[in-house]
């Protein structure tokens, strides 16, 4: 019975390597900080509003007027707003700022599944993950360029809104995150290291 209670406890030795209390740390900063930027995204992309200009308001899904007169006027036709491409122009930055969001979904659950299930392949998803997280970055970036560059004539600094700094931040959050999980990745077990199967 002791024999086998021993050659368990080499079994899970070798499944489940003590990691130090510094990279474990890091690691869940790492998760922590993709949450809050995927909360961030997520909250900047339903809500869509990223633009004051004047009396204008342009989103995602939505272009607003105000007046004094008729108070605030939604339309979810953009092509209203009398700006070239706008409406073809929005379907794509909403629809890459979406797939940011899903994207970014599934390269937190690869970065949490790979610290909870420990196993010989807990590393390779951590760098999935960390590769996922940047595509994220690269979608989610996307989306802003191609806002500012559809509303260029209306772009002031101070016009934009707390929503677009919202996705501003997850979008830097995203490539911080990823390039400091890849980082990590390649400190602790290094590409070019020989692996025993």
């Amino acid at each position: 019975m002791t024999a086998i209670a021993v050659q368990a406890q080499r079994l899970l030795a070798q499944r489940r390597p003590q990691r130090p209390f510094l990279e474990s740390f890091i690691r869940v900063l790492i998760i922590v900080c993709a949450a809050l930027a995927l909360v961030l995204s997520s909250v900047s992309i339903c809500d869509g509003y990223w633009l004051l200009d004047g009396d204008h308001l342009f989103g995602l899904w939505h272009f607003c007027t105000s007046s004094n007169q008729t108070g605030t006027h939604c339309l979810r036709d953009l092509s209203r707003a009398h700006v070239p491409g706008l409406a073809v122009g929005m379907v794509l930055a909403r629809s890459v700022g979406a797939l940011a969001v899903v994207a970014a979904i599934l390269g937190l659950e690869l970065l949490m599944v790979s610290q909870v299930c420990e196993d010989l392949h807990s590393r390779r998803k951590w760098a999935m993950g960390s590769v996922v997280l940047l595509i994220s970055f690269i979608l989610s970036s996307g989306g802003l360029l191609s806002f500012v560059i559809l509303l260029w004539n209306h772009v002031t600094l101070t016009g934009f809104t707390l929503m677009f700094w919202c996705e501003f931040t997850a979008s830097f959050l995203f490539f911080l995150n990823a390039m400091s999980g890849l980082h990590l990745s390649s400190i602790t077990h290094p590409w070019g290291q020989p692996r025993k199967f």
